[in-house]
């Protein structure tokens, strides 16, 4: 008997082509939409974002001839994904969408629609690779990179459980960008040529900007810049990567925080519409001219309403090597090399996708887990993701404190 595999069908071409090749595999094959957006209140037009996606999914069925339906997980996104989202930009943070997306909707409401139907499996077209393993009787599971480097999104997969990886499939894994484009056109798919979606996770055309200022109000606050030179920057948050694990508890947290500014650090130098609409490392929509380095944002204070700015990437307040993440917030992938108070692990490491993995350590201690990177990173923010792995294997995750 054939096993049943449900497609996430976004109205895409990856998707569209993992549709195709879990049916040359032979298993049963089901094509689904997720509809995760009707909220009138909040659109950047009169068309409907997630319209054009849904037929294109429909299209695409029609022509491999799978069965396809729409289900609507709206208000389980806005429950897990939307609220939270405003939630965290509204505090100072910066969530990521895409890694809750697949966590908390596509491996989990979008599961349990797939199971209802019988499913043995869920395939998505994202870039990446499952492999298995038994040990003492159990099977493991792998999460790895996609072989197309440019496009790998094991990092949007970051916080998924064994339980959720052994009920996926990942069929364009394998494959180059451009082989799925070919293989797309050779069937003559009304996706081949399709733009990769720049917007929400499964919601469409809405930008994320256009979309928080529809619910989060503008409110006029101060840019203040701040020096490199700044005697805020004495002790730099920089540490000796060799040293870091014999280090005690109470460094680690110092060095892992941001820099502490206030109104008096630095200077006035434009005027912003809301520190929560700003992120770190952010360049763009400062609209403040006049500097010799373009200015990045090294902090946002949502209680005073302050964007803190500073001259070039290569600011002080960009750059430190060692975050942290709380216990509550770890999560490991592969939970049988899950590493113990008092316990340390050479990995490589990002803190955003697409980003080049970096060398680190992780050193565990009863609070948390320290991430020490050797060389500098810029922009660590908190809400977003840490991910660290082996050689091309995801190991784990943690919300970045």
């Amino acid at each position: 008997m054939k096993k049943r595999v449900v497609v996430g069908l976004s109205g895409g071409v990856d998707s569209s082509v993992a549709a195709y090749l879990c049916q040359k595999a032979g298993y049963e094959v089901i094509g689904l939409f997720m509809k995760n957006w009707h909220d009138d209140s909040v659109t950047i037009s009169d068309e409907c974002p997630w319209l054009e996606d849904s037929n294109d999914a429909m299209l695409v069925a029609d022509k491999l001839g799978i069965p396809f339906q729409t289900v609507d997980l709206s208000k389980a996104y806005k429950a897990k994904i939307v609220d939270y989202m405003f939630k965290e930009y509204k505090s100072g943070r910066t969530p990521n969408p895409d890694v809750l997306c697949n966590r908390e909707i596509k491996f989990d409401d979008f599961l349990k629609v797939a199971e209802s139907l019988g499913a043995d499996y869920v395939a998505t077209g994202h870039y990446c690779r499952k492999e298995s393993f038994t040990e003492n009787g159990t099977t493991r599971y792998k999460l790895l990179a996609g072989k197309d480097k440019n496009k790998d999104q094991s990092y949007f997969l970051c916080q998924i459980s064994q339980n959720q990886l052994s009920k996926a499939l990942f069929p364009i894994g394998d494959l180059q960008k451009s082989e799925v484009r070919k293989i797309a056109a050779e069937l003559d798919l009304v996706t081949a040529e399709k733009k990769d979606s720049q917007g929400l996770c499964f919601i469409g055309k809405v930008k994320l900007p256009e979309f928080l200022q529809q619910k989060l109000k503008p409110k006029r606050g101060d840019i203040i810049e701040v020096d490199s030179d700044h005697s805020v920057y004495e002790k730099k948050k920089i540490i000796n990567y060799e040293k870091a694990i014999s280090l005690p508890v109470e460094v680690l947290a110092e060095y892992s925080k941001p820099y502490h500014y206030n109104s008096t650090t630095g200077k006035i130098v434009g005027k912003h519409d809301g520190a929560h609409f700003f992120t770190k490392g952010q360049r763009k929509g400062l609209a403040v001219g006049g500097t010799k380095e373009p200015l990045f944002v090294i902090e946002t204070d949502v209680n005073n309403n302050i964007i803190y700015t500073g001259q070039s990437k290569d600011h002080p307040g960009l750059n430190r090597n060692c975050l942290k993440v709380k216990t509550e917030d770890v999560h490991w992938v592969r939970t049988d090399l899950k590493i113990k108070p008092g316990e340390s692990l050479n990995v490589k490491a990002r803190i955003r996708y697409r980003q080049p993995l970096e060398e680190a350590q992780l050193i565990c201690y009863n609070n948390g887990l320290f991430v020490v990177f050797k060389n500098k990173q810029s922009a660590i923010t908190e809400g977003q993701f840490v991910a660290w792995y082996h050689d091309d294997e995801l190991l784990g995750s943690g919300v970045i404190s």
